[in-house]
Parts: structure tokens; C-alpha cells; sequence
């Protein structure tokens, strides 16, 4: 079975003067996270869409997903962990929980606030993770990346070699909350992504192209460039 996890337990503190979860903010008409969940829906592959949103926004998602969908059985919406990486164990949980795990249940992970995303990417992200058991999302970097300490360089990597990495990030679900449960609790505490966890424990993320206007929306100028490419998608 394969599910998607779209992950909306932020509050979007980045955002700036709003009083609430960057996700819920609207853009033409309608809020972003509803925007991000139109690109799963139509893929006949998901068993579920799972929607994880802070604890205190429950109830608020649910109304979104009820006003902008419908009554649709595909979409559940659960409560989200204090980090990303919990999150997504909550997500794991709940499969098991209603549908079990073995070991070709993929999750599909997805930032709320990337409503851009395409099927192609979804689509590859699932091949992928079926085939090889996890992969992310990226797209090369264009400009040099500098490594420093604070006030100084330390290195420049190898541009060939770098990549920006984006979401999906889609795996094989047991292997991601095994792998994550043999780490101690230090090495949880320096995790940045999910992905990292199997990077870890020396297990191959496969790359997955992404596009450079898959963007999260984070700053208020984002908003700016997600209305403009909301323009062009209805021209």
C-alpha cells in the first residue's frame, strides 16, 4: 500500500506578523495546504492522504479539507509530533494502527506548504521507494556553496556534487521507523530531515529531479512568487 503524509504540524514562525500556521494562509481563494493536497489526490496509487497538523489546528483542517473537498474518505487528518521526524512516526503509527505494515508500504512525504509539486514527481517518488526503498527530492545547485564556521570559510564543496533538496522524500515505511528507532537519542537530535536518518545507517536515498519551482513557501516573499505561478497554472 502506499499513503501519502503530507506534513502540516508547523506554525510558520518564519512567516512573520500572522497569526497563524503558514499552511492555512490563503492564496487565490483558497489555503495553501488545500492547494498541496489537489496534487495527491487525483493519483489513484494512494490507499489514504494522511494530513498531520499542530494538535491546537485539528479541528481547523478538518473544516479546509471538508469545505474545499467534501466529504471524502481518502483524507485523514491526524495530530503532528513536536519535530518533523515525530511527525511522520505519527503518521507510520496510524497506518499500522488501521491497515498494518509490511515491508512494501511506502509513504510519500510532502511539505503542506509545496503546493506546486507535480505528478511526475509524485509519480517517480513511488516508483522509486517501490523499487529501491527510499529517495528524495532535489534539484542541482546553481550557485557556489560556501562551508564556514561563522565568520570565515571553511571549504567550497563541489558544485557538481551539490544538490538543494526539496520534498517528496517517499520510503519504505517500516524501513524509515526502524531505521529511526536504532538511533540514540543524539543523533536524533542533530536530524534535519527524514532522510538523513537512513544516510545514517548507511542505507542508499536514491535522487529523485525535482523542479525549481517546487518551492516551499517559507517568507512572505514567497507568497508574492506562489500567487504568480498560481497565474500561470489557470492561464
Amino acid at each position: 500500500m502506499i499513503f501519502a503524509v503530507i506534513l502540516a504540524g508547523g506554525t510558520g514562525s518564519r512567516m512573520g506578523s500572522t497569526d497563524m500556521p503558514k499552511q492555512f494562509l490563503e492564496i487565490k481563494g483558497k489555503p495553501i495546504l488545500n492547494h498541496t493536497i489537489e496534487k495527491f489526490l487525483p493519483n489513484p496509487q494512494f490507499e489514504k492522504i494522511i494530513v498531520l497538523s499542530p494538535k491546537a489546528w485539528i479541528g481547523h483542517t478538518k473544516e479546509l479539507v471538508r469545505k474545499h473537498t467534501g466529504k471524502n474518505d481518502k483524507i485523514a487528518v491526524i495530530e503532528g509530533g513536536a519535530t518533523r521526524n515525530e511527525t511522520i512516526m505519527n503518521a507510520i503509527n496510524y497506518i499500522d494502527r488501521e491497515y498494518g505494515l509490511d515491508d512494501d508500504t511506502v509513504i510519500v512525504t510532502h511539505d503542506s506548504v509545496r503546493p506546486f509539486v507535480t505528478h511526475r514527481i509524485i509519480d517517480e517518488n513511488i516508483k522509486t521507494a517501490l523499487s529501491c526503498g527510499a529517495c528524495d527530492t532535489v534539484i542541482p545547485a546553481t550557485d557556489t556553496i560556501v562551508e564556514g564556521d561563522g565568520d570565515a570559510i571553511t571549504a567550497i564543496p563541489d558544485r557538481r556534487r551539490m544538490y538543494q533538496g526539496q520534498t517528496p522524500q517517499s520510503f519504505k515505511a517500516k524501513l524509515l521507523r526502524d531505521s529511526y528507532n536504532s538511533l540514540t537519542d543524539d543523533e536524533k537530535e542533530i536530524l534535519t530531515d527524514a532522510a538523513k536518518i537512513l544516510v545514517m545507517k548507511g542505507i542508499k536515498v536514491k535522487l529523485v529531479q525535482g523542479e525549481t519551482f517546487n518551492i516551499k513557501i517559507t517568507y512572505p516573499y514567497d507568497l508574492k512568487i506562489a500567487r504568480s505561478l498560481l497565474d500561470e497554472e489557470t492561464e
